[in-house]
């Protein structure tokens, strides 16, 4: 995950034609922390990844994509062993409409990921 991302970025970069220097300034961090990322050894913020992704005038998505789809596979064997609630209350009116939807989102996007459709 960390290490697909990490490629991403270098690789992204220097078709760029940017030093991580470049990078650095433009993000306003140390070189040192482009390095970092470049490497794995740290995630990008919220904040860089979206910076980086106008930078490299990529949408923010595809930059994430290594981080999204495992978070999705997690996310997919949580909500099997989501539990009941205790009560039903108002709050919790729309509960099953919203994660029937968010399975469904996640399966299909397992199936684009698969090229399976």
């Amino acid at each position: 995950m960390k290490n697909d991302l990490a490629l991403d970025l270098k690789v992204t970069r220097r078709k760029a034609g940017l030093t991580q220097a470049d990078c650095a300034h433009l993000l306003s961090v140390e070189r040192a922390r482009i390095s970092q990322m470049e490497r794995g050894k740290r995630l990008p913020t919220i904040a860089e990844a979206c910076r980086l992704s106008l930078i490299y005038d990529r949408p923010l998505d595809s930059l994430l994509v290594s981080v999204k789809l495992p978070a999705a596979r997690e996310l997919g064997g949580r909500l099997s062993s989501l539990p009941t609630p205790r009560t039903r209350w108002i709050s919790t009116f729309n509960r099953q409409q919203t994660l029937s939807s968010l399975a469904e989102r996640l399966l299909r996007n397992e199936y684009q990921e698969h090229g399976d459709l």
